[in-house]
């Protein structure tokens, strides 16, 4: 009723058991706590929570503007509604080796599944825009030696994500991925990749589990989830989605209501009262205040 039924060593768990699995896991990108619950409805494996769209909800460019303490109370808010497990983009892990072991303290007591920490500078830019720069080598595998020494829960999920690839070209993003396991990584990010191919090249190059991002409007053809398990990712995320598609029926709903002076056309296209409490666990909700309600033992 008011949170998840399990706990945050079952959802990562569970996750390390999906990765694992050999069928490619499906973590759509949760903007609100309810969308979360909306991810599970609907039967998928997890939830993304993604830092673009964190930074965008609080009007900001994904640029490295969101905290610490920011990111870290979305993940909790969102992972404690929902039985699934959820992966944490923590962008670059804000700061120094030291504060990388601090943000892996936090978004573990947030209770999420995972996180991943990338390897560009700050400030950071969006992985699929031009213009990135990425940290050396050696300032990159620091950074998940530290992740992977601070958790105090060894299910939890480190992955590390490198945007070499825009910058130096493929065979530097293999050289890095592989490093980056040698360190510690439980999965690899590669971010930007321009082809199957290239998935493939990096699925070949590394043992541990890789990730698609299949974000609109970035450097990747939007591959099927089926031309992407075939050449072997085991997770692919679909990080701002939903948000968009929720702003782009706010914007066309507000330019309705300025022209009409009625939102009656758009009612068919909205969610039914009824499916949002249903949603929200009303029904467990009112059995609960009855229950103490009609309480009368003694």
């Amino acid at each position: 009723m008011l949170s998840t039924t399990t706990t945050a060593t079952q959802r990562r768990q569970a996750f390390r058991a999906g990765l694992a699995s050999g069928r490619l896991q499906v973590f759509p990108g949760a903007f609100t706590p309810l969308s979360a619950r909306l991810i599970q409805d609907k039967g998928f494996d997890g939830a993304y929570i993604s830092g673009a769209v964190m930074a965008a909800e609080l009007g900001l460019p994904d640029i490295g503007l969101t905290t610490l303490s920011e990111v870290a109370q979305r993940a909790h808010q969102i992972s404690r509604m929902i039985d699934l497990p959820t992966l944490v983009d923590a962008d670059t892990g804000f700061g120094e080796p030291m504060n990388v072991a601090r943000t892996v303290h936090e978004l573990e007591d947030a209770g999420v599944a995972g996180l991943h920490l990338e390897d560009q500078v700050n400030p950071k830019r969006c992985g699929h825009l031009d213009g990135k720069a990425v940290v050396d080598l050696d300032t990159a595998v620091k950074r998940i030696r530290a992740a992977v020494d601070a958790r105090r829960d060894p299910d939890l999920v480190i992955m590390a994500r490198t945007d070499i690839r825009g910058v130096e070209g493929m065979d530097a993003a293999i050289d890095r991925a592989k490093a980056l396991e040698a360190a510690g990584a439980d999965a690899i990010f590669p971010e930007a990749m321009a082809s199957l191919d290239e998935f493939e090249q990096m699925r070949k190059a590394v043992s541990v589990p890789i990730l698609a991002n299949m974000t609109e409007f970035g450097k990747s053809e939007l591959f099927t989830h089926q031309q992407l398990a075939d050449v072997g990712v085991n997770l692919v995320i679909h990080p701002v989605s939903l948000l968009r598609v929720a702003f782009g029926a706010i914007e066309r709903a507000l330019d309705t209501l300025q022209a009409t002076g009625t939102l009656d056309g758009e009612v068919a296209g909205m969610q039914t009262r009824g499916r949002l409490y249903e949603l929200l666990d009303y029904e467990a909700y009112n059995a609960f205040d009855a229950g103490i309600y009609t309480y009368s033992g003694r």
